[in-house]
C-alpha cells in the first residue's frame, strides 16, 4: 500500500498497530540526521546514545565514514540509537491516545533490542551498551573467512533446509533468517555456504546470493559470542514489558523479564522466524505494520508475508509527517 494520502484514516479503532524494528544491513550514512536537527525528542536520544557508546555514535550515523558504520560494533548501536530516535519522533508528533493502539512490537534480530527499549522492557543506555558488545562478540566469535552467510530467494524453507543437511558435509550449516515464504538466508562454515548456494542454484532457485557480511550470525558458530553475552545480559536490568514483544526464536508475544532475557541469550544461535513473527502479530490483531527504523527492508518482506497489509514507515522527516497524518487522522473516530 502507498503511503502519504493513501494512509490518512488507516488506524481507526479496529486498525491497531503492531511496530517492527530493523536490524543490521538497515544502516546507511545520514541515517536520523534530518531527525536530529528538527525534533528535539530524537536529538535527545542521540545524544544520550553517544553517551552510552562512549564516542560520537551520531555523527558515525549521519557522516560516516561508512567503513566505519559497517563495523557490526558500530553499526548495531547505531541502528538502535536511529530507531529509538524514530520512535521518539512519532511518539512526539503523534496524538497522545496512539500508543493504547499499540498491540505488540518485534525486531529483527539486533531489532530486538530496539522493540525492547520500546516496550519498556530496556533502558536506552543499556540497550546501546549491551549490543554494542554484542556486536564485538559476533565478529570475534569466528574467524575471518570461516564463516559466511547466503540469500536463497524463490525457494521454500523446507527445501533449503534439505540443501542445508546436503551441503553441510560435517560443516555448520542452517538456516539463520527465515525472512520470506520465498526467502531464507543460510549461515555457517564458508565453503559449506558456497556449496549451498551452487546446489540451490542447481534446483531451482531464483537467487542465491553470498551475503556480504562479517560474520555467520544466527547459527552454533556463534556460541562463543553466546556465551560471553549471557554473562551481560545475566546482569542486565530488564523489566516486564509494557506491550508484548513477538520474540525472534519463538515467533511468540511475551512480557516477562526473564523470559525476554532468556529469549535475547538464545537468539545469537537460533534462527529468526521472520515469517511466523509476522504472522502472529497480524493473529494478535494488528491492522497495521509500523516499521521504525531506517530502510524498508521490513516492509518489503511484510508484502510477501501478509499481502494488503496497510504500511506506515519512520526514518526521516517526510515518513514522519505521513505516519503523524495518518495516527492524527484517527482521533474521533469510532468502531
Amino acid at each position: 500500500m502507498g503511503r502519504g494520502r493513501l494512509q490518512v484514516g488507516l488506524l481507526t479503532p479496529r486498525r491497531r498497530v503492531g511496530l517492527v524494528f530493523p536490524g543490521q544491513g538497515s544502516q546507511a550514512v545520514g541515517m536520523g540526521r534530518a531527525l536530529f536537527d528538527a525534533v528535539p525528542q530524537a536529538r535527545s536520544v542521540f545524544e544520550r546514545a553517544d553517551r552510552a557508546a562512549g564516542f560520537a555514535l551520531g555523527r558515525t550515523c549521519f557522516e560516516g565514514p561508512e567503513e566505519t558504520l559497517r563495523l557490526t560494533a558500530v553499526t548495531q548501536p547505531a541502528i538502535l540509537a536511529t530507531s529509538i530516535a524514530c520512535f521518539e519522533a512519532l511518539a512526539a508528533r503523534a496524538p497522545s491516545e496512539w500508543r493504547r493502539g499499540i498491540v505488540c512490537a518485534a525486531g529483527h534480530s539486533l531489532g530486538e533490542y530496539s522493540a525492547l527499549v520500546a516496550a519498556g522492557a530496556l533502558d536506552l543506555e543499556d540497550a546501546v551498551r549491551t549490543v554494542r558488545r554484542r556486536g564485538e562478540y559476533m565478529q570475534e566469535a569466528v574467524p575471518v573467512g570461516q564463516g559466511a552467510m547466503a540469500a536463497v530467494l524463490g525457494m521454500p524453507l523446507r527445501d533449503v533446509e534439505a540443501l542445508c543437511r546436503e551441503a553441510a558435509e560435517s560443516e555448520v550449516l542452517s538456516p539463520a533468517n527465515l525472512n520470506a515464504p520465498d526467502q531464507t538466508v543460510v549461515s555457517g562454515g564458508t565453503a559449506a555456504v558456497h556449496r549451498l548456494a551452487a546446489l540451490a542454484r542447481e534446483r531451482g532457485a531464483k537467487r542465491a546470493l553470498i551475503l556480504p557480511v562479517s560474520a555467520p550470525f544466527h547459527c552454533e558458530l556463534m556460541a562463543p559470542a553466546q556465551e560471553r553475552l549471557a554473562k551481560d545480559l545475566e546482569r542486565l536490568r530488564i523489566r516486564d514489558a509494557q506491550i508484548p514483544v513477538v520474540l525472534n526464536v519463538s515467533a511468540c508475544p511475551e512480557t516477562r523479564a526473564e523470559t525476554l532475557r532468556r529469549a535475547l541469550i538464545e537468539q545469537v544461535t537460533r534462527p529468526v522466524r521472520w515469517v511466523e513473527s509476522v504472522i502472529r502479530m497480524k493473529d494478535l490483531g494488528v491492522g497495521v505494520l509500523a516499521e521504525i527504523g531506517p530502510g524498508r527492508v521490513l516492509s518489503g518482506l511484510a508484502k510477501r508475508i501478509v499481502p494488503g497489509m496497510p504500511l506506515l514507515s519512520v526514518e526521516d522527516l517526510a515518513s514522519l509527517e505521513s505516519a503523524g497524518e495518518a495516527l492524527g487522522m484517527a482521533r474521533g473516530e469510532t468502531a
